[in-house]
């Protein structure tokens, strides 16, 4: 019973903790200008399509195969797309700007939500075959759910929502971590299919998302090819991340 408190307890933080350090860039954006934010929001888009592909995806594609993987990634597509038109639904035509960077920041937050479900079960499973395998586990996912945080908390940022309430968002988008170790562990191991199928599921939620809603947004507030060097500079950053860990 000790130990399963201890891995959930673990769950929680790895998912809580990057997040959350992501979630306090919110307090360096002090009354940036335009072309700032462009570059930021930008940056945060490449973050989020540089672990999508380079960590995520393969990850699916290596526990499942590629037709499985793809399935996934075209139900995180859909789902978010539902999502997405009963979120129009509720705006109720409400056409702000700074209302579609929000609502940009919520479907980021559910992507991430989405795949650190999966992460915590792999935790779980990663506990009970070995300490090390799961510590190592937790380790890496707490560093690449940092970039996440910072890519959830930047358009929430430019759409105004107070910065406390953006960081109790990115701790909260890391809670289905902790919930999924606790199962990983109850259970022992966890099918690598339904694992490496929810992984692709997350990636093609994130992946729509940074297509849709980040990289138009950061061209949207600032016309020039400047949003386009934080898109580039943001993939080379997270390429470099998961080279580290």
């Amino acid at each position: 019973m000790e130990k399963l408190l201890m891995i959930t307890i673990i769950g929680f933080l790895a998912g809580m903790v990057g997040t959350g350090i992501g979630g306090l860039s919110a307090y360096l954006f002090i009354h940036p200008s335009k072309r700032a934010f462009s570059v930021i929001l930008g940056l945060a888009g490449g973050l989020m399509i540089s672990i999508v592909c380079f960590d995520l995806l393969p990850q699916a594609f290596e526990m499942v195969g590629v037709p499985l993987g793809v399935f996934g990634i075209i139900c995180g597509v859909a789902i978010i797309t539902i999502i997405d038109e009963i979120m129009d639904l509720l705006e109720k035509g409400k056409k702000k700007q700074r209302d579609g960077f929000i609502k940009a920041g919520v479907l980021i937050g559910i992507g991430i939500a989405a795949h650190n479900f999966p992460e915590g079960l792999a935790i779980g499973a990663g506990f009970m075959a070995t300490p090390q395998l799961g510590l190592g586990l937790a380790l890496v996912i707490t560093l690449h759910n940092i970039p996440e945080g910072i890519a959830m908390a930047t358009p929430m940022s430019i759409g105004g929502v107070k910065k406390i309430r953006i960081l109790f968002y990115t701790l909260l988008a890391g809670i289905p971590m902790g919930v999924g170790a606790f199962l990983g562990a109850l259970l022992g191991e966890i099918s690598p299919a339904f694992i490496g199928w929810c992984l692709g599921l997350a990636g093609g939620a994130m992946l729509f998302i940074t297509c849709q809603e980040i990289i138009p947004r950061s061209r949207e507030i600032w016309k020039g090819r400047i949003s386009g060097f934080g898109i580039i500079l943001g993939i080379i950053g997270g390429i470099l991340l998961s080279s580290l860990i």
